[in-house]
């Protein structure tokens, strides 16, 4: 429209002054490339978001956002993860209903740690061996340490002064067991997903939370239990 009446103020100037002929050109020719350009900048499409890889705490490792505009947050995982609990790489470390257990390893500190918090050695036994696979020195990415894969935070609610140390972090991994148990009355599924996930979590699912990686821990912690009081009562009769 701007470039039609353009062209019209041209022509009207030549035709009222022809001698002005080439300044109307000139004036038409300047206000068709000024209008033109005007007009390729108004059919601009607007830039897309641009979309940023970054590591987040969702399952499968990469969560896509766009720049500096975040419209929806990647599913949280409410606990720590700890060094055994490699979603991905779980097939690689073998069938949790073959692999070798360690029935006699810090029998001592696991029996006492069962005593006084009430609980199932082999269920302790069974939590160590999905932790940390009876690994001392194991530090989780997020820096959960130990045997139990006590948090810093939760060691210190505990007592633990010494994460690494066997029996200080048993005792307190016992202790924090025994208290999901109760808060989730024996079951010890919803116990051992508030053990990888947090209690919050369970209560806000009603359940063992929709996570890859707490349904494959509780699934590990069944199977490893179950292997463990067999592997009790065969020593026992044997």
């Amino acid at each position: 429209m701007r470039l039609s009446i353009a062209v019209f103020r041209g022509l009207l100037v030549w035709r009222r002054r022809p001698f002005l002929s080439i300044a109307g050109w000139l004036l038409m020719a300047m206000s068709v490339v000024t209008l033109a350009g005007f007009a390729k900048a108004e059919v601009r499409p607007a830039a897309l978001p641009v979309l940023l890889k970054v590591r987040g705490p969702v399952e499968g490792g990469l969560a896509l956002f766009p720049d500096r505009v975040i419209t929806r947050s990647p599913h949280p995982v409410g606990g720590a993860v700890c060094v055994a609990c490699d979603t991905h790489s779980l097939h690689d470390r073998g069938d949790w209903h073959t692999t070798p257990l360690y029935p006699r390893v810090y029998t001592r500190e696991i029996d006492a740690a069962a005593r006084r918090h009430r609980l199932d050695p082999a269920l302790v036994r069974a939590v160590i061996h999905a932790e940390s696979g009876f690994n001392t020195h194991a530090r989780s990415p997020r820096g959960a340490r130990g045997l139990m894969q006590l948090m810093p935070a939760t060691a210190r609610a505990l007592g633990v002064r010494r994460p690494h140390d066997p029996r200080e972090n048993i005792d307190g991994g016992a202790r924090y067991l025994a208290e999901m148990l109760a808060r989730f009355r024996n079951d010890v599924s919803l116990a051992a997903a508030a053990y990888n996930a947090g209690p919050q979590a369970v209560q806000a699912h009603a359940g063992v939370p929709p996570y890859g990686e707490t349904r494959a821990y509780v699934q590990r912690v069944r199977v490893l239990l179950y292997r463990y009081r067999r592997a009790a009562q065969l020593d026992w009769q044997g």
